[in-house]
This record gives C-alpha cells, sequence and structure tokens, in this order.
C-alpha cells in the first residue's frame, strides 16, 4: 500500500497494491499494522456501506465529541467525489478541504480524522460507498456543515443546487455561522 500525505495533516490517501492476472485482480484493502505504521493507531468498530445514484450529494457530516469518529471511506461500485472539510478549532488549514476521485477501478481509499466533515457526491449511474469507523454511531451527536457553502472552494463537479439531498442535509449550516465542537 501507498500512503499519500495530503496538505492538510492527518488526512491521507491509500493506494493499493494490486495484483492481476487472467483471473481478476487481488489487493490488501486494509492492513492494521501498515495503516499504524503509516498513519498512526487506529481501532475501528464498525463498517457501514451505502448505495446512491447520480447527482446524490452526502454530508457534510460529523459526529460531535465525545463520539467524534476518524473514517476510512472507498468506493466499491461507481465513482465518487469524496470530501474532507477540516473543522479543528485553531488549525492552521481550518475550513480548508481534501477532495478526492474515489472509485471501483483506481481503489483509492481516503482516512478522514477526527475532526473533520466528510461528504461525497456520486458521479456515476451508481455507486456503493464503504466506510470503517473507529466509534460507533450516536444519532444524538450528528452535525454537518451545508454542501452548498461557497466559502469553502469545493468543486463538487455537480451543482449543489441540483443535488439530491436528505431532509436532514438540506437544512445544515454555512462554516460562518458554525461553532465548531473540534
Amino acid at each position: 500500500m501507498e500512503f499519500i500525505k495530503t496538505p492538510i495533516d492527518g488526512v491521507v490517501i491509500i493506494e493499493p497494491r494490486i495484483f492481476k492476472d487472467a483471473r481478476g485482480y487481488f489487493f490488501e484493502s486494509f492492513s492494521r499494522r501498515e495503516f499504524e505504521n503509516a498513519v498512526g493507531p487506529v481501532d475501528f468498530v464498525q463498517d457501514n456501506e451505502s448505495m446512491s445514484m447520480r447527482g446524490v450529494m452526502r454530508g457534510l457530516h460529523f459526529q460531535r465529541p465525545p463520539f467524534t469518529q476518524a473514517k476510512l471511506v472507498r468506493c466499491v461500485v461507481g465513482s465518487v467525489l469524496d470530501v474532507a472539510v477540516d473543522l479543528r478549532k485553531g488549525s492552521a488549514t481550518y475550513g480548508k478541504h481534501v477532495a478526492v476521485e474515489l472509485t471501483a477501478d483506481n481503489h483509492r481509499q481516503l482516512f478522514v480524522p477526527r475532526g473533520f466533515a466528510h461528504g461525497f457526491a456520486v458521479l456515476s449511474d451508481v455507486a456503493i460507498f464503504q466506510y470503517k469507523c473507529d466509534n460507533y454511531y450516536a444519532p444524538q451527536a450528528d452535525g454537518g456543515i451545508s454542501i452548498a457553502d461557497d466559502s469553502l472552494g469545493i468543486n463538487w463537479r455537480i451543482d449543489p443546487s441540483q443535488a439530491i439531498l436528505s431532509e436532514k442535509d438540506m437544512h445544515h449550516p454555512l462554516l460562518c455561522d458554525f461553532d465548531s465542537p473540534f
């Protein structure tokens, strides 16, 4: 596996080593030993999967302390633009983001540390997206930032005003109206 640092400390792109032959391919999608050597300690406790259609945008989500979550995410069918936004108070990169295309073909993964909002836009007809989380989901700790916040400078590659959003995601605050709990 190759661990690629991004301009935001703690956010890491992971590219697996893929072995292909006439039968198909094989790769290690996660190795705790390699991950901890390159990124740091982690104890993933919950795996999630979502299926979405073209034009769906999910996010930008996080969980408030003490239920914060780090996530290791990947797209196993289709393609998404995946985004992590730094919400850590006092961080030199507060409000900045990393965006990476995760696809079934490139097999890339993104590690999103605690203290970040996370979301994605579906670029293919269908996308199946998987999350490894280091804390259990706590609905009372749900939070989010608006995906339509122009101040974030995210090129979602689809128009947020045309996106298919959940009712919850339609009502997240802009970053300027947000008091970070991190």
